[in-house]
């Protein structure tokens, strides 16, 4: 309790009038032991001596930031997030914590078609609960517990955690979501940790643009990260996603609805991964009642392919998959070009 009181209960007055002094008076006179108060002031220069947030990827995501990924099922998200790990672990201590996949389903994802394995940068280390541990009582608590533990043993400056459900089974609960929301933030404040969290959506219709009430649980979760993009599937081709951003709190949207990042998912020697096509906008990849926009399409292909264009210069320009630009041609009894 604040005890800045003289004999007659009264409270005590800055010693003198200098600055300084009035300053520390009215700090001490409102903090308590629970929350700490400064004047606006002091928190402006104290601030300014840290550093200022950078993207950790992209402009996704900052560093020093709780962020969610999140999209509905077989859209690619452990994925992402792995190429995400893997990006930032060229600087960073990163540990990724996979509660999705058996080791064996992970290194066949990253294993190249002669047998041999992709090679991960040092910084980047997996975790997953051991097989043969089995806690029936206050299991999130004692997962978030172990997280925690594990986090620090390891040094680490980022951690991913795929996925939410693991550490918040009832997250379409509010109060359930706010109580994990409060515990992450505790923890990127103790420890001025990075924090991406996976999480699932229901299921979407792709007629409709992402929204943040397309995230599980929305209300409480939404509001507590920091960052949140997602990935949503393309209508007119199975082999196309796009990534939309939907919260940043540092710096600008880059990926909005009117430039979302269109990717297709590729393995490039034996790293499965996003590969990016460029942007366009989300209604592009949206379900529609007519074939206009797709007939459109193709026509600029079969003209970019009567100009000498490749499969891939076409894929690029039209922003689709070259297996999309393989199929209209082989369509329409063309051969493709593959020669850059």
């Amino acid at each position: 309790m604040n005890e800045n009181k003289n004999g007659t209960g009264a409270l005590k007055g800055p010693q003198n009038d200098d600055p300084e002094s009035v300053e520390l008076y009215y700090e001490t006179l409102g903090s308590t032991e629970l929350i700490d108060v400064k004047t606006a002031n002091r928190w402006c220069e104290q601030a300014k001596n840290r550093v200022d947030p950078e993207p950790l990827w992209d402009n996704l995501w900052y560093r020093g930031e709780v962020c969610c990924l999140f999209s509905d099922s077989n859209l690619g998200k452990s994925i992402l997030a792995v190429q995400i790990a893997s990006d930032i672990a060229e600087n960073l201590n990163v540990l990724y914590f996979d509660f999705e996949m058996s080791e064996k389903q992970f290194q066949l994802r990253y294993t190249r078609l002669d047998g041999s394995l992709y090679k991960f940068p040092k910084r980047l280390k997996r975790a997953q609960i051991k097989p043969e541990i089995f806690i029936s009582d206050n299991f999130e608590d004692r997962l978030m517990e172990h997280i925690e533990d594990t986090a620090i043993l390891n040094d680490s400056q980022v951690i991913i955690i795929d996925n939410l459900t693991w550490m918040c089974n009832d997250g379409d609960q509010g109060d359930a979501a706010g109580s994990l929301m409060m515990k992450l933030m505790q923890l990127k404040r103790k420890y001025d940790w990075s924090i991406l969290v996976i999480a699932h959506t229901p299921k979407r219709s792709l007629s409709s643009p992402i929204t943040q009430n397309d995230l599980a649980g929305s209300k409480k979760l939404f509001n507590f990260f920091d960052s949140v993009f997602a990935i949503g599937k393309s209508a007119g081709d199975e082999q196309l996603r796009y990534i939309k951003q939907l919260k940043i709190r540092n710096g600008a949207v880059c990926y909005g609805g009117n430039n979302v990042m269109t990717c297709e998912i590729a393995k490039e020697d034996g790293f499965l991964m996003f590969h990016r096509l460029g942007t366009c906008q989300e209604e592009k990849h949206l379900e529609v009642s007519d074939h206009r926009e797709r007939d459109a399409m193709e026509q600029q292909v079969l003209n970019l392919y009567e100009m000498g264009y490749t499969q891939r210069m076409i894929a690029s320009s039209v922003k689709t998959s070259p297996a999309t630009v393989c199929r209209i041609l082989k369509a329409r009894g063309k051969a493709a070009k593959t020669a850059e």
